[in-house]
């Protein structure tokens, strides 16, 4: 199984890091565009679809990431709408454990979770492949980070009824991780120019950065478990489905790609 798992885990990174910096544009956000129609699928099974609606979803979030590639202006409203549906409801929906009952419902919760994340991709990507492998490199220390704080000293569930492994010392390590991780990397690249420069201020907004990812986390752990599933598919081996690779991203990145756009405005 651990074997299976590094040589997944292998081909995932060389292809993100042959997508990021060696495909000309459009190419990204094409390659970004299957990603959300695979993870289209996978929520498309979550909700109970039938077989018209696993067919249908992907296709309709595939035309609406094609909608925004063709209407950028449309993208900054809908990263607002993605950091309002991250900040303002999911926590609420998590605390009281909503049930995702209606499908109507669940196909716009689903466009909500993967249309903005593909839309900070290739936002993202287009300024600098370097500065998306970064943001991606940011959740993933927060990943880890709570992994292996979790498993050294956690004692104190996060969310035992969304998901029973988290803690609150994985969360704080996951926090602390974040935040040294951001200030390495400004040492080792230097942009003294540089307004984003990161300083002592940014730790409150890497703090929350951190907490996002983990909401992201469990959010889809909650509707997997509402689905009565572990993962969201087994397309890859030994790391589940699309979605399970990139739910912390989808809270994590139209956020920053919004923070971004108002800074640039």
């Amino acid at each position: 199984m651990l074997r299976t798992r590094i040589i997944t885990a292998l081909l995932l990174a060389g292809g993100c890091l042959g997508v990021l910096f060696w495909l000309p544009t459009p190419y990204p956000g094409l390659a970004f565009g299957m990603v959300a129609a695979i993870a289209a699928w996978e929520w498309a099974g979550l909700i109970k679809a039938g077989k018209l609606g696993r067919c249908a979803f992907p296709l309709v979030t595939a035309l609406s990431c094609f909608a925004l590639f063709n209407w950028p202006g449309l993208q900054f409203p809908v990263w607002l709408i993605a950091a309002f549906f991250w900040l303002g409801l999911i926590p609420f929906w998590l605390s009281l454990r909503w049930q995702l009952t209606s499908r109507p419902l669940g196909y716009f919760v689903g466009l909500l979770v993967i249309v903005p994340t593909w839309a900070a991709m290739t936002m993202l990507q287009s300024i600098s492949p370097m500065l998306l492998l970064l943001c991606m490199a940011l959740v993933w220390v927060a990943d880890i980070a709570a992994y292996a704080a979790g498993r050294l000293w956690g004692r104190h569930k996060l969310a035992i009824h969304i998901s029973p492994g988290k803690t609150w010392e994985g969360a704080i390590g996951a926090g602390i991780a974040v935040v040294i991780f951001v200030f390495v990397v400004a040492y080792v690249y230097p942009t003294p120019d540089d307004p984003l420069q990161p300083s002592l201020t940014w730790v409150p907004v890497l703090l929350l950065l951190t907490a996002v990812s983990i909401v992201g986390d469990l959010f889809e752990s909650m509707i997997k478990r509402q689905a009565g599933v572990k993962d969201s598919s087994n397309l890859l081996p030994g790391h589940g489905g699309v979605l399970d690779r990139i739910d912390s991203l989808t809270s994590t990145l139209p956020i920053l790609a919004f923070a971004l756009a108002l800074v640039q405005s």
